[in-house]
């Protein structure tokens, strides 16, 4: 079985059903479809692009802000036996660049909102992009690109084309986020996609009458695979182009929503918006949303408990997962563990993990090492990266990069990112642990720690503080509050101003060290020795 036999089934078996609801609050605007209508408008799509000489293993870019038209494309991508080529559409020109080169992609279809971008590189890839196609409204449409409407006007709607594909067949270019250097090109298969909507469903258990919200960006694995597992079983999803903690709790409400996943700073933004009067819960139907989970980052235990102070009767879950794991899930919690704020769980359905030292031995006992994972949602390879993949796949295990331990019951605790450890004074220091106790802070609302260079102890922890709306809070306080942190662990040096995320939640720590890290000489009255 592969992607698209789902998307068949629920046409077959929900044809006049709603499939997928766009909500967009700022204009007022809702829009919904049928499966029917869904898995026609991707047909539509497959059929135009092979008419236009896309076939088994092209590469068709997908450079798409989320809206009705997300899914239809990306399946109709997936029809034709191309590889989907999702991008961030955060990616100015020189990445999105970058990744059409090295996908070599034949086809490249985008919003409205990209064309100042694409056109800044484009012909640097005309030498490969064959067809542009554009989503916008027609009268936008670039003089160099093809109308989406037009183009896929004339194709035809029932019959899929004619391709031979299996699960082991290249489903996708997945583009890392580049959070730690430059994106790099996940390749996976359609057994990773469909292994990724068994376990979603397995973990946690989606009905058909389930109502999944969707808020991310759909380029990501993490919000795509999060639906799969309601994509399995025919259930609606509602896209929600905005993420106010108004609209967030309004769209669950008026949308009867069960399930929704939040990325930390939208859940503590919901909280804060609670806490302060803005948002009166009792005014909303919230009864039946039944599950809250999150991820993509470490999720910090007081955000937890303030939630489940709000939303006493609802599930908690946490999923770990990345990129090279097509998506969330590999390591997995569990509702029935909701009471064990902090770990992220255990290996997934499906999936085995360890945490192993630097020879690659497993380390049982509570000691730090790296957390490695397998199973059949591991990725291929890094497309066209060799070097890397050697160094991140090894006898089957995906590499993660990310430091871990377990407890004493087996269950798993990140640490944090190898690559943002700091080493002060020879002390190994874990971002995260510092960001979670600042956390507790009833003032503070987010948090970013990074290493300063120093020329005597190597690097000095550093925090980046956001503080919550009409609260002050000065440099004092926090080395007041920091007292409780064993020595070596506090902060040395306090800034406060914005924590930069990229849209799946996680810190842009590059570029914190580069606005406070560069001239490490600035500023060393600061210093809090």
């Amino acid at each position: 079985m592969i992607i698209t036999d789902i998307l068949e089934q629920n046409s077959k078996k929900y044809p006049e059903e709603t499939a997928l609801v766009e909500r967009i609050p700022a204009t007022g605007q809702r829009h919904q479809i049928t499966w029917k209508e869904f898995h026609s408008q991707s047909v539509k799509t497959a059929n135009a692009l092979t008419h236009n000489g896309i076939k088994k293993g092209d590469k068709v870019v997908q450079l798409m802000s989320n809206s009705m038209d997300w899914l239809p494309v990306y399946f109709g991508i997936l029809y034709t036996g191309a590889w989907a080529v999702p991008l961030n559409f955060r990616f100015e020109s020189d990445k999105i660049r970058l990744c059409t080169r090295t996908a070599e992609a034949k086809a490249f279809i985008f919003g409205p909102e990209f064309i100042e971008r694409i056109e800044a590189v484009k012909k640097d890839l005309d030498t490969s992009v064959e067809s542009w196609i554009f989503t916008g409204p027609e009268a936008d449409c670039p003089p160099w690109a093809c109308p989406y409407e037009k183009f896929i006007c004339e194709a035809d709607s029932q019959t899929t084309p004619e391709v031979s594909l299996g699960p082991e067949d290249d489903a996708g270019l997945y583009f890392t986020s580049g959070t730690t250097g430059t994106p790099k090109a996940v390749r996976l298969s359609h057994e990773a996609l469909m292994h990724a909507c068994r376990v979603e469903n397995a973990h946690h258990g989606q009905t058909h009458d389930d109502v999944f919200l969707c808020i991310p960006p759909l380029y990501h694995t993490g919000a795509k695979m999060h639906w799969m597992g309601s994509f399995l079983v025919g259930g609606k999803c509602v896209l929600l182009n905005g993420v106010k903690p108004e609209w967030i709790i309004e769209t669950v409400s008026r949308e009867k929503c069960t399930i929704v996943w939040l990325l930390v700073p939208w859940a503590h933004d919901i909280l804060i918006a609670i806490e302060s009067g803005r948002i009166n819960i009792d005014d909303h139907t919230l009864d039946q949303w039944r599950l809250m989970h999150a991820g993509a980052q470490p999720v910090p235990p007081s955000l937890i408990e303030n939630w489940q102070r709000y939303f006493p009767g609802q599930a908690y879950d946490t999923n770990y997962g990345l990129t090279e794991s097509a998506g969330p899930g590999c390591v997995h919690l569990g509702v029935e563990n909701a009471d064990r704020i902090g770990p992220i769980g255990k290996a997934g359905h499906g999936w085995e993990a360890r945490i192993v030292d630097k020879q690659g031995n497993h380390l049982p006992g509570g000691e730090t090492g790296e957390l490695v994972v397998k199973g059949p949602g591991v990725m291929k390879e890094y497309y066209k990266n060799p070097e890397a993949t050697s160094e991140t796949i090894k006898d089957g295990w995906l590499h993660t990069g990310d430091i871990a331990r377990y407890d004493k019951d087996g269950f798993i605790w990140l640490v944090d990112r190898k690559k943002d450890m700091i080493i002060y004074g020879g002390e190994n220091i874990f971002p995260v642990e510092i960001e979670n106790f600042f956390l507790n802070h009833e003032k503070i609302k987010d948090i970013a720690v990074i290493g300063i260079p120093d020329d005597r102890l190597g690097e000095l922890p550093a925090g980046i503080i956001s503080i919550k709306p009409n609260k002050m809070i000065c440099e004092q306080d926090i080395i007041d509050f920091q007292q409780e942190l064993p020595r070596y662990k506090q902060l040395k040096k306090i800034f406060f101003g914005d924590v930069p995320r990229n849209p799946t939640g996680k810190i842009e720590k590059p570029k914190l060290r580069r606005i406070y890290a560069e001239d490490k000489r600035k500023d060393l009255e600061k210093l809090l020795r």
